[in-house]
């Protein structure tokens, strides 16, 4: 068996260079990996300082040019126009309406600092507080999602790219493409026609059951509640992994150490399994910690689809009732997931393959 490889031109041992979570030549000392996640944090706090003061400048100044009348918006029409002058004056004032926007940021940015993010005036309590009733139903669904999609994702893109040109990998890629152009909100529709009304299998929305006490509510209601909205987001964020990890798979397939292993008597999955998948799981972790922010713009339209209370569906409340407070505080918190996701990732990446530790150790990475 080893003459006729040799013959073919394939090595008679390990390709240490195509196999990357391996040990490579120069690798930093034992202590790399803790160096490698120091150096990433550090370096990731001055972004992660510039990237909140950019996404608060932002927002503000968007909120400020908004054609939105917060006053007019939060009372209603009818209220308005049968309000005194001096009641619309005071309601303006109390808005912030009447002060220029670099004074209310200013303003705004010195409480933070002091650790106060403020008031919503949309739902009249802490931004914080607002932040924290309704965080925990968006990370929920999101979590969900998120793993949901990941997984399936990845086992569909190895199942397409071992089967490249044949059925299920056209099925697969068919799937995928119809995916990537579906929008959320259209498919939340969709679901909620085809198993809320019709079928009946799941309430129209909400994440507990109306006339049900907090107390008496149980995780499987609250699961049952989520699961559609969950499954909308994990579906459409099914396609950008299977399709990049079927082009990795393809190529993991064709490498000379796959090669090599399959003349040794392996099976194309335990080939795959054995020696390619972490070559597979280096791009999918990527993608993966990416989609975070995908997943949180989907969020806010799926949560408005089922009228779940989320970040998603108070974020859409404050910025119809000009609540620059709670917009920006929503905003921030998005912006510091979606920067602790990537983070998260390169710390994953250089875990598993060294030559990131090697590439940071020598200032290149």
């Amino acid at each position: 068996m080893t003459e006729d490889v040799q013959q073919e031109g394939l090595p008679d041992g390990p390709l240490q260079e195509e196999a990357p979570w391996q040990a490579v030549a120069g690798d930093p000392s034992p202590g790399s990996r803790r160096h490698f996640v120091v150096r990433l944090v550090l370096g990731g706090l001055a972004r992660f300082v510039c990237l909140m003061l950019a996404v608060s400048i932002v927002v503000f100044v968007l909120v400020g040019l908004s054609p939105i009348d917060p006053v007019q918006a939060n009372v209603g029409q009818a209220a308005f126009i049968n309000m005194s002058e001096e009641k619309r004056a005071d309601l303006a004032h109390y808005w912030g309406k009447d002060t220029p926007l670099w004074e209310r940021y200013i303003g705004w940015a010195g409480s933070v600092l002091a650790g106060d993010m403020g008031m919503s005036l949309r739902y009249n309590a802490p931004v914080a507080s607002v932040i924290g009733a309704y965080a925990g139903n968006s990370l929920l669904l999101m979590a969900l999602a998120w793993v949901a999609s990941g997984i399936l994702g990845f086992l569909l893109g190895i199942a397409a790219g071992m089967n490249q040109g044949r059925l299920a990998d056209r099925l697969i890629k068919g799937y995928c493409f119809m995916l990537a152009s579906t929008p959320a909100f259209w498919l939340g529709l969709v679901f909620l026609a085809v198993f809320a009304v019709w079928l009946g299998w799941f309430p129209f929305g909400f994440s507990v059951p109306i006339g049900v006490a907090s107390s008496q509510v149980t995780f499987a209601d609250t699961l049952h509640h989520l699961f559609l909205p969950a499954m909308t987001l994990s579906v459409v964020g099914v396609a950008n992994i299977a399709l990049h990890t079927r082009e990795k798979t393809i190529d993991v397939m064709q490498s000379e150490y796959i090669r090599f292993a399959l003349a040794r008597g392996e099976g194309r999955l335990g080939a795959l399994f054995h020696h390619g998948l972490r070559n597979l799981a280096l791009p999918a972790i990527t993608l993966q910690f990416a989609a975070i922010s995908e997943i949180f713009g989907g969020s806010v339209l799926v949560e408005q689809v089922f009228s779940y209370p989320g970040l998603g569906k108070a974020a859409v409340t404050a910025g119809l009732g000009g609540d620059a407070t709670l917009l920006v505080g929503i905003a921030l918190f998005s912006a510091a997931l979606v920067f602790g996701g990537n983070l998260l990732a390169d710390i994953i990446y250089g875990i598993i393959d060294p030559r990131m530790r090697k590439r940071g150790a020598h200032g290149q990475g």
